[in-house]
């Protein structure tokens, strides 16, 4: 992993033990380092830390504007962790749909909310290029 460039989240979190059973009993991530304050979870080859908070936490109203989460490359890995969240009985936020049918920027998601009100997104493009290109297309999210 010396010459992977990863990606770093830090999010909030009320109970490390409430952390390690949706992260790494729920979704399957490895656990790394642990204090009574944070534990860091291997998400699929990135780095989540979730750091304990005092601050109410309380959920969004929305999916907007935060929530982060993975996009596969294959849509058998995608069904793959919707069979895993289902299995292990997750709570889904928004339940699984296909985003804009017939479009350059079809993909098909579903929501996931952590024990802490932090929400996840998990994708799967029918086109790859749709991830970053297509800049003539102005559709991001939901439609309005």
């Amino acid at each position: 992993m010396k010459n992977q460039t990863m990606f770093h989240l830090a999010i909030p979190i009320n109970n490390v033990e409430g952390a390690k059973t949706f992260y790494f009993e729920g979704l399957g991530c490895e656990v790394g380092r642990e204090n009574s304050q944070a534990v860091i979870f291997n998400f699929y080859g990135h780095q989540l830390v979730c750091h304990v908070t005092k601050a109410s936490l309380t959920p969004q109203k929305g999916i907007y504007p935060r929530h982060f989460g993975l996009i596969f490359p294959a849509e058998s890995d995608w069904e793959d962790i919707l069979a895993r969240a289902t299995q292990q009985e997750l709570k889904f936020y928004q339940q699984p749909k296909l985003r804009f049918s017939g479009e350059l920027t079809e993909h098909r998601t579903f929501f996931l909310e952590d024990p802490f009100y932090n929400l996840l997104e998990f994708k799967f493009y029918r086109h790859s290029d749709a991830i970053f290109g297509a800049q003539e297309l102005v559709a991001i999210g939901d439609r309005s």
